[in-house]
């Protein structure tokens, strides 16, 4: 048997509203298949336009056996190409950020401009055509200053994914912010165990007391909208909508990307010890401090928070069958002054216990699947609604992509 056709067996053989089998979770052929039908093919969060603000700035990034470069050129256009010398194969850049006018292989100096076109390789002979060794492209995209790519020939359907950025996350400003911080944690877990562990806060009260100061970890709040209802939700969201700040529960067709706004708990403003402030200038053009958090989750790999004073990306990338790295990026208005404006301890200490604390949990949880004696369990309707549906997403993108129907909801 195929490791595709038995990746399919498994998903056929999953009932709904459990877990996964365990092979899903652990076996090394199979993680193979996550990666050549969902890493390889679909849009990836990998962080904020704001990160290579200028012309020559990059970063890179590793996504399975994919090195990619992400950079800003001349005409202020963000552009990835694959991280690979088209003269023998070399890395242009190491892996972290850098600003250059151009892109020089470190090996035999074959020199590329920020548009990818090979300019220079010295003496390869009067048959030799630059133009036919530039380097090859990665689908590249922006929307309300965050930034996506995909491995895919092809890239899949994105103009629905950039209006409802521009419209939800547009007013908090990513594009005027700087970065504060960045952290990136190795978890000793499976991809889809981490993003299982995000999509409820079912354990959170018993795991993350300095997140719980501010964080609601009611379900019906975050879920599918139906905390809506609630008068005193509906009260804040209709202040924030009057603010200028677009609240209503949106989802994507095919369920792989969602934002919702959602009040903080009490009288709470932001992500700190204290539910306090955690940068004195609000972003963009939010105009009320009390906005709460928008949520906005993306498949397979991001959750993010946009408040009124920091924006937060998470994303996460796999390494192996039980081990992802989590990045997290804190952002704040350009002109915010660390020292001044805020406090970097104050600023990152809640997310940096809780990711901590969510990479214990999620370890122990692949511990417990390496088990023998494991078998999928039932996930709580009314706690994990966010889990369930993650899974189903799961089982459905891949079966159809196992199977040659249709992915993606034409826009």
């Amino acid at each position: 048997m195929t490791a595709r056709s038995d990746m399919l067996a498994h998903l056929m053989s999953r009932s709904p509203g459990y877990t996964l089998p365990r092979a899903l979770y652990r076996d090394a052929d199979l993680f193979e298949v996550d990666m050549e039908q969902i890493w390889y093919r679909d849009w990836l969060l990998i962080g904020a336009g704001a990160e290579i603000a200028k012309p020559g700035a990059h970063m890179t990034l590793q996504i399975g056996a994919y090195s990619v470069i992400v950079v800003r050129g001349a005409d202020g256009q963000v552009r990835a190409f694959h991280n690979s010398c088209r003269h023998r194969g070399s890395r242009l850049c190491k892996t972290g950020k850098g600003a250059s006018p151009k892109l020089v292989c470190p090996y035999h100096q074959w020199t590329y401009d920020l548009d990818g076109r090979l300019l220079w390789a010295r003496d390869m002979g009067p048959d030799f055509d630059p133009s036919r060794h530039g380097l090859k492209p990665v689908h590249c995209r922006e929307a309300a200053g965050i930034l996506f790519l995909s491995l895919a020939a092809e890239a899949p359907a994105f103009d629905a994914l950039a209006a409802a950025a521009r419209r939800y996350a547009g007013p908090h400003g990513l594009e005027g912010c700087k970065l504060a911080h960045e952290t990136t944690i190795i978890e000793k877990a499976n991809w889809k165990l981490v993003m299982e562990n995000n999509r409820e806060c079912y354990h959170c009260s018993g795991s993350h007391p300095s997140l719980c100061v501010s964080f609601d970890d009611n379900p019906n709040i975050a879920g599918d909208g139906s905390g809506r209802d609630d008068p005193a939700i509906a009260a804040h969201l209709a202040k924030c909508e009057g603010a200028g700040l677009p609240s209503g529960f949106t989802i994507a067709p095919d369920e792989q990307w969602r934002f919702v706004r959602v009040p903080l708990l009490g009288k709470a403003v932001s992500y700190t010890l204290d539910g306090g402030p955690s940068c004195e200038k609000l972003v963009g053009d939010v105009a009320i401090r009390d906005a709460g958090s928008l949520l906005f989750f993306h498949y397979p790999n991001s959750w993010n928070h946009f408040l009124s004073d920091v924006v937060m990306l998470f994303s996460m990338m796999p390494i192996g069958p039980e081990e992802t790295a989590v990045t997290t990026k804190w952002f704040v208005r350009g002109d915010a002054v660390e020292g001044q404006d805020y406090d970097l301890e104050r600023l990152t200490t809640v997310w940096r216990h809780t990711n901590d604390e969510d990479r214990a949990i999620v370890e122990e949880n692949q511990l417990g699947v390496n088990s023998p004696a494991y078998e999928p369990g039932p996930y709580s309707p009314a706690q994990e609604s966010g889990v369930s549906q993650f899974v189903d997403w799961y089982c459905r993108v891949m079966t159809a992509r196992l199977t040659g129907r249709a992915l993606y909801v034409a826009e």
